[in-house]
């Protein structure tokens, strides 16, 4: 009883811990629910979520809240596997967390895991390689710590990579909100890139549009790897916390690029069709193909043996 009971009202008494006089503040709960996303195990939409439409229901013919449904949205996160086989509280762990933490520290597994798969996916961590994420995060570092040291120059700075910018801007903005987490993480890592050739092949660490790029990529990085984006803050001469910093606005005018499309088949079939610039590379494009909704459908959680990128207008996937 007191596990699921508890369960079915909590999230209204998360609106006011401290109120003494009932189960919780009405006027509370008028302000912050219905709650806008559920994420939880499959699992849970037999009991939990079940149990939780009762109780509220019962609550709304008392006068207690004043809506129906407590959850507006629901996303069922997958599970994390290790050569095949599930990990639980009653299995137990295949993976040594500790260790893992130990060895690649908290922001670098929370993003293998993240841009792995869709969250809704299973991941099996013998195939998962935090060392790529490493080296990502030290990268953002490095950026941030090169543009901290050379300061601001005057102007708006390099065009392109401003462009590179206010573009990652508005697709992880959309991306995020559409929970595909793991594209994201891939757009801000081709940001990292971009900002990286600047340095190295073009206007330098001191140019305006690198130092925009780095701090964008702080603030957009905080969501997903919060110690090493307040690092960059740092490095970058900010105060703390980049937590308190203001999600960042693409400027429309930098967002203007010719697009073309690119078929993307499964087997040989259409399954999606994808805008892209014209000079993606062979490597963006297969990320996006690969996480492409019809793709997704398509394979139904098969593997993938093979895919063949035509850049910038044709994908074809072969299923394992």
């Amino acid at each position: 009883m007191d596990t699921f009971v508890d369960s079915s009202w909590y999230f209204l008494r998360y609106c006011s811990p401290q109120y003494e006089h009932g189960p919780f503040d009405v006027e509370a709960v008028r302000r912050w629910c219905p709650v806008d996303l559920y994420v939880g195990g499959v699992e849970h939409a037999i009991l939990h979520l079940l149990y939780a439409r009762f109780f509220v229901k019962v609550l709304y013919d008392m006068g207690m809240v004043d809506f129906v449904e407590p959850f507006t949205r629901q996303l069922n996160q997958g599970h994390v596997i290790n050569q095949g086989r599930a990990m639980s509280k009653s299995l137990g762990n295949g993976v040594d967390l500790g260790e893992q933490l130990a060895a690649h520290g908290v922001d670098a597994i929370r993003l293998t895991m993240i841009f792995a798969s869709p969250p809704e996916d299973d991941i099996d961590w013998a195939d998962m390689n935090p060392d790529a994420m490493v080296r990502f995060l030290g990268r953002a570092w490095r950026l941030a710590a090169e543009a901290g040291a050379a300061g601001t120059g005057t102007g708006t700075g390099d065009t392109e990579l401003r462009k590179v910018t206010h573009r990652t801007i508005d697709e992880v903005t959309r991306l995020v909100e559409s929970s595909r987490l793991n594209v994201a993480v891939a757009r801000l890592m081709e940001l990292a890139s971009a900002a990286r050739r600047a340095i190295d092949a073009g206007p330098g660490p001191g140019d305006p549009a690198v130092r925009e790029a780095a701090e964008t990529l702080a603030i957009l990085l905080s969501i997903f790897a919060p110690y090493t984006a307040e690092e960059c803050w740092s490095l970058l001469g900010h105060e703390p916390s980049v937590a308190r910093a203001a999600w960042p606005s693409a400027d429309p005018a930098l967002l203007v690029q010719e697009l073309v499309t690119c078929v993307v088949q499964v087997n040989g079939k259409v399954r999606d069709r994808l805008q892209v610039p014209p000079g993606i590379s062979e490597d963006d494009l297969r990320e996006l193909a690969l996480a492409a909704p019809g793709v997704t459908r398509a394979l139904a959680g098969a593997g993938v043996r093979a895919v063949i990128v035509r850049p910038p207008r044709l994908v074809n996937i072969v299923p394992a």
